[in-house]
């Protein structure tokens, strides 16, 4: 089954509405206020859909309304059934200090076709499409999965680019890809962009890796599901979340996860930036206006655009 493509520029809506939310607080040093502004908006937009939707991947769980928690119901309750994973703001911390990289964002699948993830660390390695099946492995040491990328993508080691998350667990990645001479574009947040940028052909990331959030993975296999990349996660879990991980069903902690095991069937996903990103430029106020940029995606209909759209403000 194909979610309707009609669909596809009623989530673009969700998006830009909740950025436009959020870019109200760019630069006022306020990270909660600019979430709020995001949430708020996103939440009524979804609202005005035809749907029965169903958030699985959100900011929190029940008790932490008004926040888009997992678990509740978004839409008209009347039309097909979809799983949602979410992230109104992703970059708080940008937003508040005018930093790149913010973004509001949404995956979309049929219902059950979403992988729960759980508010938790995640391994991840990516690498874009039109590559062999399977190439890159977590358990291969850094160096073994650079020579590999490098020889699939016939280029030298030096002329080789990974995006990674800049953080002191990432210091013996760092220490690696320094050695090889791989160049390295650090982010300091917002690893979704980041992966999804291994699959952007203007951008010159050729893989992305290290730890970063377990829903930021979801929402990246969703799009890499759309543009032919590919990632392979693993939950990283410490004991008092091995203790809570029945409630999601994951029964083998050590699991590997690749897109088929995150995203199944027809996904639609979509990014707008609030501040300058790796995707997209970021809102523009012009007067009363607002010019949003999305990086907008569908898989059954092959869309892979990036989309700007004027607001009244």
């Amino acid at each position: 089954m194909a979610i309707d493509v009609k669909y596809l520029n009623k989530f673009i809506s969700v998006t830009e509405k909740a950025a436009i939310g959020s870019s109200f607080f760019i630069g006022k040093k306020d990270k909660i206020a600019a979430d709020q502004g995001a949430v708020d908006k996103m939440r009524s937009e979804l609202n005005k859909i035809e749907m029965k939707g169903l958030v699985v991947i959100g900011e929190g769980e029940m008790d932490e309304a008004p926040m888009l928690y997992i678990g509740e119901k978004v839409g008209t309750n009347r039309g097909p059934l979809f799983d949602i994973a979410l992230d109104p703001l992703e970059g708080t911390n940008f937003v508040a200090n005018n930093l790149p990289n913010s973004y509001s964002m949404i995956a979309v699948t049929e219902k059950d076709n979403l992988f729960s993830a759980p508010d938790t660390y995640m391994e991840k390695i990516a690498i874009g499409p039109n590559l062999p099946k399977n190439l890159l492995d977590l358990d291969n040491p850094v160096e073994k999965n650079l020579n590999l990328l490098a020889k699939a993508k016939n280029k030298k080691l030096t002329d080789l680019t990974a995006c990674v998350l800049q953080r002191p667990r990432h210091d013996k990645i760092v220490q690696s890809l320094n050695k090889l001479g791989v160049k390295i574009k650090f982010i300091s947040d917002g690893d979704v962009a980041g992966v999804i940028a291994v699959g952007d052909k203007n951008s010159k990331i050729d893989i992305y890796l290290g730890i970063g959030g377990g829903p930021e993975g979801v929402l990246s296999a969703a799009a890499l599901s759309c543009i032919g990349g590919q990632i392979q996660t693993r939950l990283v879990l410490d004991n008092e979340q091995k203790k809570r991980i029945d409630q999601f069903g994951i029964k083998n902690l050590k699991k590997k996860y690749n897109i088929d095991d995150m995203v199944k069937g027809d996904v639609i996903f979509c990014a707008t930036a609030i501040t300058d990103g790796l995707l997209v430029p970021g809102i523009q106020k012009k007067d009363d206006e607002f010019v949003t940029s999305t990086y907008a995606l569908h898989k059954s209909s092959n869309t892979i655009k990036k989309v700007t759209n004027i607001h009244k403000g």
